[in-house]
């Protein structure tokens, strides 16, 4: 694989505002550790790709920061009411002129090596696009690319992957399931579990409190 080309952004909101349709969905364990686990672990599969070289995490919650850093990776305080788009373009801002990615913080499940082959499949044709990679069910978006020199331009939140591609972005349609696995829900954790969980959320999830049986 050739050198690291990429510099990947990931805004992280505060731990007790993340991931709110997730709140309870593993009894016993605080909202705020899973809520911070799926970051973690998404950061760690960042830092293992080949392709990184520079991961930038943009978050204005302390403990996301302290995690960050301990990691290995970069942090940036978040604007005030940014919000993710903000948060996107405001990161993207304070990278370097190379090819530039904004990724999601709820990939639990993501592999290094299918990143790797998104951010590759990204570089290659046409010059001077955005690029982007849809969520498993098709509507969302999990990966937005840009090349050096081209605004990241995101358009992140409902129905984005058709806002993306209105703005001109085209669609990276590779077979990557942990990449498009994003979590928003107890079945999407479900179904990130089944392709494989990073330690952090898989160490959560097997210390949660079976669900109390009802009638």
């Amino acid at each position: 694989m050739s050198q690291p080309r990429w510099a990947v952004v990931v805004p992280v909101k505060r731990l007790t505002e993340a991931k709110s349709r997730l709140r309870g969905a593993l009894p016993g364990v605080p909202h705020e550790e899973l809520a911070l686990a799926l970051a973690a672990d998404t950061l760690r599969a960042v830092l293992a790709c080949p392709a990184v070289a520079d991961a930038l995490v943009v978050t204005d919650d302390p403990r996301v920061a302290r995690a960050t850093r301990a990691a290995g990776a970069r942090t940036l305080a978040d604007l005030p009411d940014a919000g993710l788009n903000g948060a996107f373009r405001h990161g993207a801002a304070r990278i370097p002129a190379r090819w530039v990615a904004g990724l999601t913080a709820d990939l639990p499940a993501l592999r290094p090596d299918e990143l790797a082959a998104a951010l590759l499949a990204a570089q290659r044709d046409p010059e001077g696009v955005r690029r982007f990679v849809a969520d498993a069910p098709g509507t969302g978006t999990v990966l937005l690319a840009a090349p050096p020199g081209v605004d990241l331009d995101p358009r992140f939140g409902i129905g984005s992957a058709v806002a993306h591609e209105a703005s001109g972005a085209l669609p990276l349609t590779g077979h990557w399931p942990s990449l498009r696995r994003d979590v928003d829900t107890v079945d999407d954790l479900a179904a990130a579990a089944r392709l494989g969980l990073g330690p952090r959320t898989a160490a959560l999830l097997a210390s949660a409190r079976p669900a109390r049986a009802t009638g």
